[in-house]
């Protein structure tokens, strides 16, 4: 019996000790809506804060991306069905010449924003169809496509960041 009182003396210590967040209250904190606004504003905390705050934050966008620009210059002759920024992929519409019975459609994700021949992954699907409107579609093994593409992006890239860099 004097076991089970210590335990119960302990869970219930323990179980008031924890209820406590370790945060106390500051007397000082504002009570009002307009108090608490004002208080934030000056911490440069919230939406108004953080809008006033300067430095701290990189933006980039996809016209400052040298690899991305370069892409979607390569790739403007093509309908564009998907184009994410955020995503970092494009990826076209099927594609083909007059009177060919092949089309292509082509997929650029980006793995990395640098100037790199391993910071592009570029997919070909061909779509095949016979005269009978049978078409068949399969991912393309030929590298002549995506080395000729991945070259001419890199190329393009690599002359935007060096116009970049020689306007700053």
């Amino acid at each position: 019996m004097k076991n089970f009182r210590l335990v119960l003396i302990l869970l219930l210590t323990l179980a008031f000790t924890s209820c406590k967040n370790g945060k106390e209250l500051d007397p000082n904190r504002p009570l009002t809506a307009e108090d608490k606004r004002k208080k934030n504003i000056e911490e440069g905390g919230g939406a108004l804060g953080n809008l006033l705050k300067r430095g701290g934050t990189n933006y980039e966008f996809s016209t400052s991306n040298p690899m991305w620009r370069a892409s979607l210059e390569t790739l403007d002759f093509l309908p564009l069905t998907t184009v994410d920024y955020s995503g970092g992929i494009i990826i076209t519409d099927w594609y083909s010449e007059d009177g060919n019975d092949e089309s292509v459609k082509l997929t650029v994700r980006f793995l990395s924003n640098e100037i790199r021949s391993d910071s592009l992954k570029i997919i070909v699907h061909k779509k095949i169809c016979d005269s009978k409107s049978n078409c068949q579609t399969l991912i393309s093994d030929s590298n002549l496509i995506k080395n000729e593409l991945r070259s001419t992006i890199l190329r393009k890239a690599a002359l935007l960041e060096k116009s970049d860099k020689e306007k700053d």
